[in-house]
């Protein structure tokens, strides 16, 4: 039996869609013919996002664009999906961005605002989304990232939420066993995304060397040959839904070239 699948037939609800991981996410299910319900914020990054996938020919794509942060936002959401859809087979949490920096200049709105949507919003969905993924026996894939296993002084809002997202899903992962649902976790490494530009252009500026300079010495500093592309971690995310890893439950998976040397 070759490694291959397709997604026709099945409906996913992706968050954090418009942009970096989530949309690439989202490009490679419609790839494998799934109807992607994508959230996002921006309206004009979904439309774009729906041209791509509309190119490819194969899935479709429901467009949401709405503000995760609001409560009842996420079963409006889900509500939405079910109606246009009939179903939910696969849902995966990737929106939310925390800003970086040390705690002492960090306010409690920066760690409020930080936990609304990564974390809060992912729980919001997961309990809506409940009951259908337990009649399609379907599948989520939370998105946290290595922080949330490695402190570091900088990540003191990213590095808690993400963390809470890991213990989150492995403790919904056994209510999952008993539903019939396969929860799984992965956590991104270093992504080529513009979130990590704009961490290299401020490391270059501090260093006064270039980008390309910054670039090269902030892979070395973490001995590796290159950063993750997005698409990585779509295909990671693809197969936890896949039926190839029917056996694979309650994982936390690191995706992030090794640069994670703990156990």
């Amino acid at each position: 039996m070759g490694f291959d699948f397709t997604f026709a037939g099945k409906t996913a609800i992706v968050t954090g869609a418009s942009r970096g991981i989530g949309r690439a996410i989202a490009l490679e299910f419609a790839r494998l013919g799934a109807t992607v319900a994508a959230v996002a914020r921006t309206q004009a990054d979904l439309d774009s996002l729906a041209a791509e996938i509309a190119q490819g020919g194969q899935g479709r794509a429901l467009l949401c664009a709405v503000d995760l942060r609001g409560p009842s936002v996420p079963a409006e959401v889900v509500e939405r999906v079910v109606a246009t859809f009939g179903s939910v087979d696969m849902l995966v949490n990737c929106a939310g961005t925390t800003k970086r920096g040390g705690f002492l200049a960090l306010t409690d709105e920066d760690m409020l605002d930080g936990f609304l949507v990564k974390f809060h919003a992912a729980v919001r969905l997961c309990k809506a989304a409940w009951p259908h993924l337990k009649a399609s026996q379907g599948a989520i894939v939370n998105i946290a990232g290595v922080g949330g296993n490695t402190p570091a002084a900088e990540f003191t809002i990213g590095g808690p939420v993400n963390s809470a997202l890991i213990n989150f899903t492995k403790a919904i992962a056994d209510q999952a066993l008993t539903d019939g649902i396969r929860v799984n976790l992965v956590n991104p490494g270093h992504i080529a995304t513009d979130r990590l530009a704009g961490r290299i252009r401020t490391y270059a500026a501090q260093k006064g060397v270039s980008y390309d300079e910054a670039y090269a010495d902030t892979l070395k500093s973490m001995s590796l040959t290159r950063y993750g592309e997005p698409v990585d971690i779509a295909r990671a995310v693809a197969f936890l839904c896949s039926p190839f890893a029917a056996y694979v439950h309650g994982v936390s998976l690191d995706v992030d070239g090794g640069a994670t040397k703990g156990i």
